[in-house]
C-alpha cells in the first residue's frame, strides 16, 4: 500500500475469506491517502496477518457471508466515502480514483461494470447468471446497469442508510434493489477484470458455487 501524507477522504473496504495469498499484490496497488479495511470474515489462513502487514486495519466479522462482511466494514470506515471492492485480485484498485471522481454529491453510487480480459476470466455459467440478474434489474427496477456491481464506490452515509441488507451472496443486488427503492442516481464506469491471483473462486470456481449464489440472488425481492 502507498505511503501519502494527504488523506482523500476514501476508505476501501476489501471482505477476505482465505485470501492470504492475494492481498500482498491488491493491497500495493491500493492509491496513495486511501485508507483500508480487510473484514477478515471467518479465514483459516493467515489473512489477518498478510492484512496488517501490508498496512490495512484488519476488522474480524465471525459471522460467514459476503454482505455481513461487507456492512461490517462500511460501519468501521470513518471517511465520507466507501469503495468496496473483492480480495481475490480479480479488480484493480488504481482504477478506482476514475470511479471516486465521478462520485457528486448528485450521484449516489458509482458501480464498476466487469470488463474481461479474456474469455477464460469469467466462466460461462457465472456471465450468464450475471446477464439474467442484470436484465431483471434493468426491467424491473429501471437501473441502468449490466453488472451486480462487483466494485463500487458510494457516500458512506447513503450506505448506511439503508440498513442491513443481504448477509451473503446476494448483497450487491439486494444494495441494487434498495438503491432504486431510494430513488438512488447510479452511474456505471467499466473496470477491468482479470483472473484471480490465488485459489479458485467461492463463487464463479464451480458450478455449485455460482448456483448457491444464484439462490442468494433470486431470494431477494
Amino acid at each position: 500500500m502507498t505511503e501519502s501524507n494527504q488523506e482523500s477522504g476514501v476508505t476501501v473496504v476489501i471482505p477476505c475469506r482465505d485470501e492470504a495469498g492475494a492481498l500482498p499484490g491488491l493491497l500495493s496497488a491500493i492509491p496513495a491517502g486511501y485508507r483500508v479495511i480487510v473484514v477478515d470474515n471467518a479465514s483459516t489462513d493467515s489473512t489477518a496477518a498478510v492484512a496488517r502487514s501490508g498496512g490495512a486495519t484488519v476488522i474480524p466479522e465471525p459471522t460467514p457471508g459476503y454482505g455481513s462482511a461487507v456492512h461490517t466494514g462500511i460501519r468501521a470506515a470513518h471517511t465520507p466515502i466507501v469503495a468496496v471492492l473483492d480480495g481475490d485480485g480479480s479488480m484493480d484498485p488504481r482504477e478506482l480514483p476514475s470511479l471516486v471522481a465521478e462520485l457528486t454529491p448528485d450521484v449516489d453510487m458509482v458501480v464498476g461494470r466487469r470488463r474481461p480480459v479474456d474469455a477464460r476470466t469469467w466462466p460461462w455459467h457465472a456471465r450468464l447468471g450475471n446477464l439474467l440478474v442484470a436484465a431483471r434489474l434493468r426491467r424491473r427496477y429501471h437501473l441502468p446497469v449490466h453488472d451486480i456491481a462487483a466494485m463500487r464506490v458510494a457516500h458512506r452515509d447513503r450506505l448506511l442508510a439503508l440498513g442491513p441488507l443481504h448477509p451473503r451472496s446476494g448483497y450487491p443486488l439486494a444494495l441494487l434493489v434498495a438503491a432504486a427503492s431510494a430513488g438512488w442516481h447510479l452511474v456505471e464506469r467499466d473496470i477491468t477484470y482479470r483472473p484471480r491471483t490465488h485459489g479458485v473462486s467461492k463463487v464463479s470456481g464451480s458450478l455449485r458455487g455460482t448456483l448457491r449464489a444464484a439462490k442468494d440472488f433470486w431470494s431477494v425481492r
